[in-house]
């Protein structure tokens, strides 16, 4: 099979995201749908068929009340047509609009699946709320994990798109989010490099704040591209983690990027963004970014926290490694990154620490978000003296 892949990227076949759909292998697809949970779920269907049903009977409504004008103004009784052929037009519609929605999705799932077994990935089209340790992933509810895209060679790599809903009624907001989870070696200190690309007026756009006391300036112009926060008393450690060539490679290939490091995941995260996609450029983008990453991952796994060797922490009193949620359906290797098989930690000796971070690293403390309560209070202030001068109350 041909491989087609924009030049300079990780090796791997995007054929399946674009080449002609063979109509038998999309057919026994969608034969698997319901197993797979590939095509709309109950609640999508739900809320079509109301909405549907919504629809129709307020515009048989409104066709029976501009039926009974036209016939009161012509003296012709046209009603008991006009509304008939108005909701036949209006069933049709949504009919065809469902049958294509439904078959875009399904599309979508048998590209995705295809691409993944071509690169010796495997695919899961949902994942309702996934017990993972970053920042996005305990907040609001309705979360769920979409499109994604695993692998476990040389180490368990995982891209989605991700969604949760904060507020409710009218109030609600959906949030969207695609990232990238990377499995480590070790547990690590807790930090966050905020992307400066991607803050708006309001500064970051990370759903967490951090105090400016935890922040942590690094050589060169690496602060020009991102902010990196640690807990207090790790800037050490953080220095020994993020070495030039590490920060090198971060600016060139993840600087659109939010960056996680939680317990044994790095998250890479894109706010409104795609992870998983259908688009062959996203994906060249994605496997360099993180073949980039990994290859400097390795260095990581013979990090140690000091502080449990000086509090006298014994292994049995580490950190476990968080388990990983993945584990509910089967993975395959990720094949674009086969042959950088990673380097095992260094065995523990006797008077070293055992792997694991002391309680003081292994979370950053969140500060409030004075800023942009203040920038919504001037907003909120501004726009009710605008409506006071304009309309006098």
């Amino acid at each position: 099979m041909p491989t087609n892949r924009p030049a300079g990227s990780y090796p791997f076949d995007a054929t399946p995201l674009t080449a002609p759909i063979d109509r038998a292998a999309l057919a026994a697809f969608a034969r698997s749908a319901p197993a797979g949970g590939s095509g709309a779920s109950a609640p999508q269907i739900i809320g079509m068929v109301f909405g549907a049903i919504a629809v129709v009977f307020i515009l048989g409504v409104s066709g029976s009340i501009f039926g009974a004008m036209l016939s009161a103004s012509l003296g012709v009784g046209v009603s008991l047509i006009i509304t008939p052929l108005l909701i036949l037009v209006l069933a049709a519609a949504i009919t065809v609009g469902v049958v294509f929605w439904v078959r875009g999705r399904r599309i979508r799932a048998y590209r995705l699946a295809a691409f993944a077994a071509a690169n010796g990935m495997s695919y899961l089209p949902e994942l309702a709320d996934p017990q993972l340790p970053g920042m996005i992933f305990g907040l609001g509810h309705a979360r769920a994990s979409h499109d994604l895209v695993r692998g476990t060679t040389p180490r368990f790599v995982e891209f989605a798109n991700y969604q949760y809903t904060t507020g409710s009624g009218k109030e609600a907001e959906t949030h969207h989010w695609g990232y990238v989870a990377i499995r480590l070696d070790v547990p690590l200190p807790n930090i966050v490099l905020d992307s400066l690309a991607n803050n708006g007026f309001l500064g970051s756009n990370l759903p967490a704040s951090y105090g400016r006391h935890q922040r942590l300036s690094l050589e060169g112009d690496f602060d020009q591209y991102f902010a990196l926060y640690c807990p207090e008393g790790y800037e050490r450690d953080a220095l020994y983690l993020f070495t030039p060539d590490v920060m090198a490679r971060l600016i060139d290939n993840a600087a659109s990027f939010d960056i996680e490091i939680v317990d044994d995941w790095l998250f890479l995260y894109a706010q409104k963004a795609e992870v998983t996609t259908l688009d062959p450029a996203v994906w060249a983008q994605l496997f360099g970014t993180v073949g980039a990453v990994i290859t400097k991952l390795q260095q990581w796994a013979r990090w140690r926290d000091d502080r449990l060797r000086a509090a006298g922490t014994g292994p049995a009193a580490a950190p476990s490694a968080s388990s990983a949620p993945t584990a509910r359906v089967p993975v395959a290797p990720l094949g674009f990154l086969a042959g950088a098989a990673p380097t095992p930690a260094d065995p523990a000796q006797p008077w070293s620490p055992p792997p694991g971070v002391a309680p003081g690293g292994r979370r950053l403390k969140r500060a409030f978000p004075w800023v942009s309560v203040l920038m919504f209070g001037i907003i909120a202030v501004a726009w009710f003296l605008f409506r006071v001068m304009l309309f006098g109350h």
